[in-house]
């Protein structure tokens, strides 16, 4: 067996499996030479990063890309000479320092359309999205992220719009499909969230096609926050008031349980939606052997797997020798699905009426990872600020 495509192996256990590039594909030259650097002395992990392929082609691995304001704001501050350059000559031109904001956060985004042009005009729309996700400060003004979506579409017909999970987000959602606009919910964390995104696009593109919209590379993906579900504190705090304590067994179970789950049901109703699994983790050790169970125990099946480039790594280099088969059919061993359903938090991700659309906002995942996309959001308007200030100044 060959130690050089791992990644690809993946894919090929399924046909409808999807690879996709979980960071801006700007930096993918850098981590690429990065590979390289740490890599010299090991032929075969060469062999398996140069079968990794571009974005512009069904000859490599990658179908699509995800990004978000954290990736984007990474993609400038890791090319900030370049960057600021752009914005300073931008600035006379933008009437504020919000609309300098917006050109800029779109100008990530177009850079890396391009990128992926090729791939989605060689497959007719099927493949070669990139994800644009709304300003993650306002995640319950439908009609705000609604025309952010709009506004981010624009850009090229690759664009998916990234919404939140939470009720006034899937509503946008379905407003979004009934224009014909692809669509990637972020920040779930349950069953039951996943299961609102699917119906709603359902919904949406049943409003569409009886309008004549062109569907055109027109898809839905709902993503499972895998390891952010994991890690978030209330897991182990309820797990500890029903006296366990969280293995990184346990945890990973956990990720893999509620995937399974949202996977079998969207398959069950037939719904258009892809599952999207997200925020892998290593882990965990088992016999003294590192594990990657977020892509090894959910693989093979109607997916879209979008791997972090330290993630993409990793797995590369830790199954470059060892077999992979298809496993997100798989049931969940009983003794570890009765231990984890013991806990609340885990039940109220992995049922499928666990938490109503007016509890999604308020889901502790959504809040703190949510919080997180604002911050750096936030990060990049005050520094898009400073150099339009600087350049109102004349100086």
């Amino acid at each position: 067996m060959s130690a050089a495509s791992s990644i690809r192996r993946l894919a090929e256990l399924h046909a409808d499996t999807e690879i996709w590039w979980d960071s801006s594909p700007l930096i993918f030259e850098a981590w690429r030479r990065d590979c390289q650097g740490t890599w010299g002395d090991r032929p075969e992990l060469l062999e398996a990063l140069e079968d990794l392929g571009q974005f512009d082609s069904l000859d490599g691995v990658f179908r699509g890309c995800t990004t978000n304001p954290p990736l984007s704001l990474q993609a400038i501050e890791d090319d900030p000479v370049t960057w600021d350059a752009w914005i300073l000559e931008q600035a006379p031109q933008a009437p504020s320092a919000k609309e300098l904001l917006w050109r800029t956060y779109e100008e990530v985004l177009r850079r890396g359309t391009k990128m992926l042009a090729p791939l989605w005009e060689e497959s007719a729309g099927r493949y070669g999205h990139i994800c644009g996700q709304v300003d993650p400060r306002n995640l319950v003004d439908t009609d705000i992220m609604v025309a952010q979506g709009q506004r981010l579409h624009a850009v090229s017909p690759n664009v998916m719009i990234k919404m939140p999970g939470t009720r006034e987000g899937i509503e946008g959602i379905r407003i979004l499909s009934s224009m014909g606009i692809s669509t990637n919910a972020t920040l779930c964390f349950s069953v039951a969230q996943i299961l609102a995104v699917a119906e709603a696009a359902r919904d949406g593109f049943a409003e569409a096609r009886a309008k004549g919209v062109d569907m055109k590379g027109a898809r839905s993906v709902a993503t499972m926050m895998l390891g952010r579900m994991e890690d978030a504190p209330a897991f182990g705090e309820q797990a500890l008031e029903q006296g366990l304590e969280l293995s990184e067994v346990d945890r990973r179970w956990a990720g893999v349980a509620v995937a399974r789950n949202a996977y079998r049901i969207l398959q069950e109703r037939g719904l258009e939606t892809m599952l999207l699994m997200a925020s892998m983790r290593m882990g965990p050790t088992v016999d003294g052997q590192t594990e990657i169970w977020h892509l090894a125990q959910v693989a093979g099946g109607r997916t879209v797997m979008t791997i972090f480039p330290n993630i993409l790594a990793s797995f590369i280099e830790t199954y470059s020798d060892r077999e992979l088969e298809p496993t997100i059919e798989q049931p969940v061993p009983e003794d570890v699905l009765e231990r984890l359903l013991s806990i609340p938090y885990f039940r109220q991700a992995y049922e499928p009426e666990g938490v109503t659309p007016d509890g999604f906002g308020e889901l502790q995942g959504v809040r703190v990872t949510g919080e997180s996309f604002a911050e750096s959001m936030q990060t990049l308007d005050d520094h898009v600020a400073a150099i339009w200030a600087q350049a109102q100044s004349g100086q």
